[in-house]
């Protein structure tokens, strides 16, 4: 199984307002397993960043001058996550994003026509089912699943996809087991197991019903017996 866990940096929050992706960073999962593989790169958006998104992520427009086009690197791009599964936080997010780019290319493919099963996988609503009541931000599971995440001072795309991977490895551990064989166990060793309190003896409790509930539950029976012939009747 191959699966390319991504993060985006853009010039705001909103493709349809014209903002651009400005970062992307996959890293590379075979059969579970963090492979060398990452894909990386900054890309000149040809517009400006927006200063709220510079004080999230410190990607300024003179870094980017220099940059490539998002269409210059399309191919690679593309190459990278065909046919894998699609890993990301807050997904629909990034997608969008990564269509809306795809969009200016002329026979530039979807990424639904490019990744396994037509759709990303997203970690966020994943994370908001599995841990109900909880925050479920990308520092939040960080914290909750001791992982370091102490570089993590501006967001990066990289940087958060591999901090997402090493997250994504710790919630899916135990969905995991079910077709994991020993190796991969051990693979995912660096995650502390969960320890289970010892069960306790304790003697079973009799539970008597009072005069009324065995009654009322005799009536019950009866009432049965009037409408219909119970099964247990013909035994």
């Amino acid at each position: 199984m191959r699966q390319v866990i991504l993060d985006t940096e853009t010039t705001g929050l909103n493709p349809n307002d014209g903002h651009r992706v400005i970062e992307i960073g996959c890293i590379e999962l075979i059969d579970r397993r963090i492979t060398e593989s990452t894909f990386h790169v900054y890309v000149n958006p040809d517009r400006l960043v927006d200063e709220k998104a510079i004080q999230v992520h410190g990607i300024t427009n003179e870094f980017l001058l220099d940059k490539p086009n998002f269409a210059d690197i399309a191919d690679e791009f593309i190459d990278f996550i065909r046919g894998s599964e699609l890993i990301a936080h807050n997904a629909p997010f990034d997608v969008e994003f990564l269509n809306a780019e795809l969009k200016r290319i002329p026979n530039a493919p979807m990424l639904s026509d490019l990744i396994l099963g037509g759709e990303a996988f997203d970690t966020y609503q994943f994370a908001r089912l599995k841990r109900p009541g909880k925050r479920n931000s990308l520092d939040a599971l960080c914290r909750d699943y001791r992982i370091d995440s102490t570089e993590r001072s501006l967001h990066g795309a990289l940087l958060d996809a591999e901090l997402l991977t090493k997250v994504y490895l710790a919630m899916t551990r135990e969905q995991s087991k079910i077709f994991a064989n020993d190796s991969e166990n051990a693979t995912n060793s660096l995650f502390e197991s969960v320890q289970k309190l010892k069960a306790l003896k304790r003697s079973p409790r009799k539970i008597t019903p009072t005069q009324d509930e065995t009654a009322n539950h005799q009536a019950f029976i009866q009432h049965m017996r009037r409408e219909a012939k119970p099964l247990w009747d013909e035994q």
